[in-house]
């Protein structure tokens, strides 16, 4: 397949002109790029946690972010409330400013690359995946669903599965290899339920 794609339409151009007849529009698309193979991902994602720990001396994560960002905000509405509580406290003693923690610069970063990498391939556009039985809303409900469980659960696992499957799993942790082995379990239980959303 061509890696453009030429839309022709006609229409009129209306005025005088010597081609009042019609107006040819052409319009270009690129056509959306193939997905990086998953092997080829896993060992870029390998390298970037590698990267983190030369470079930052920190792994990688996703769930501290908004904890840091949450204590932050607290902090700046009620400074003794923030250092009161013993889950945001710690967040707010590092030294650096929760706003500028590791991970929610990272988590920046994430989103960045996301951004770019969707449009140089191609595929970025303003939509709502979802299957034909669901609505958009309600897949978006279901998306907030999911992503509160998920933040429940990053809280009572203690990390999410980038800072425990991905940092802790090269740690070679106990904890964090059950971890692993827990949410895949969890996954393939709940695949049955959810098959029918996208179909």
């Amino acid at each position: 397949m061509s890696a453009t794609a030429a839309v022709v339409a006609r229409e009129p151009a209306g005025g005088s002109s010597a081609r009042d007849a019609t107006r040819v529009r052409r319009t270009v698309r690129r056509a959306p790029a193939a997905y990086a193979s998953p092997y080829a991902a896993g060992v870029a994602l390998g390298l970037v946690l590698l990267a983190a720990y030369v470079v930052m001396g920190r792994g990688l994560g996703a769930s501290g972010a908004f904890a840091s960002t949450a204590a932050a905000a607290v902090a700046a509405v009620d400074p003794a409330r923030a250092q009161g509580s013993a889950l945001l406290a710690r967040y707010l003693a590092e030294g650096t400013p929760a706003w500028l923690d590791w991970l929610v610069v990272e988590l920046f970063g994430v989103t960045l690359g996301g951004f770019l990498s969707a449009a140089l391939a191609g595929r970025l556009r303003l939509v709502v995946e979802r299957g034909p039985r669901l609505s958009p809303p309600g897949r978006l409900l279901l998306a907030a669903a999911g992503g509160a469980g998920m933040g429940v659960g990053a809280v009572l696992a203690r990390g999410c599965t980038s800072g425990q499957a991905l940092t802790g799993g090269a740690l070679l942790s106990v904890g964090s290899w059950l971890f692993m082995g827990a949410a895949f379990a969890a996954a393939f239980a709940a695949a049955p339920l959810l098959r029918r959303v996208w179909t």
